[in-house]
């Protein structure tokens, strides 16, 4: 799929993305991004928790190993990126950039932790939200940008196809 192919999937994913006609008091245009600054870290560890599948796997009474984390991601190319509504944190995604050996050396990105407050899904928030992490990525040079999604989560699936992304492969995990 073309990126002209890939940004008009994602504009036909925010317009499906409105569940309601009464959705448009909270239209996807007053999303700001941004990049996540160490202040907003209690809202970013609030919104993993609202989206994780399992309990307990994060620790919103210890943030240090969050704002540590945090710090380490901003020295690298990627990011974390927030998306606002109305100066209200309400989404959350990470953009990992690596080098690849193959594809001339090219670098590829990921787009891990993607979460948006459930208050807030079906406004286009997640569609904003994904098309500045590929612009960042393509504003890097990527060649590609790829994700994962738990196979527990099939509207997530349908979201990502209509942003353009294709299922082409399957993934592995070995917890360590």
């Amino acid at each position: 799929m073309s990126a002209a192919d890939a940004a008009d999937a994602a504009d036909a994913a925010d317009a499906a993305d409105a569940a309601d006609p009464a959705d448009a008091a909270d239209p996807a245009d007053k999303v700001v991004v941004r990049d996540a600054v160490e202040e907003d870290i209690p809202r970013i560890v609030e919104l993993f928790t609202h989206g994780s599948l399992v309990e307990g796997k994060e620790d919103p009474t210890e943030l240090a190993p969050y704002r540590s984390a945090l710090s380490e991601i901003d020295r690298g190319l990627g990011g974390v990126l927030v998306a606002g509504v109305g100066g209200e944190l309400v989404g959350v995604c990470q953009l990992i950039v690596f080098r690849h050996l193959q594809n001339r050396g090219g670098l590829c990105a990921e787009v891990e932790s993607v979460h948006v407050h459930p208050d807030h899904r079906g406004h286009g928030i997640g569609g904003v939200l994904m098309r500045a992490a590929v612009q960042r990525a393509r504003e890097l040079g990527c060649y590609r940008i790829q994700l994962t999604s738990n196979k527990a989560r099939p509207e997530a699936h349908r979201f990502y196809e209509r942003l353009g992304f294709e299922p082409s492969h399957r993934g592995f995990k070995l917890k360590l």
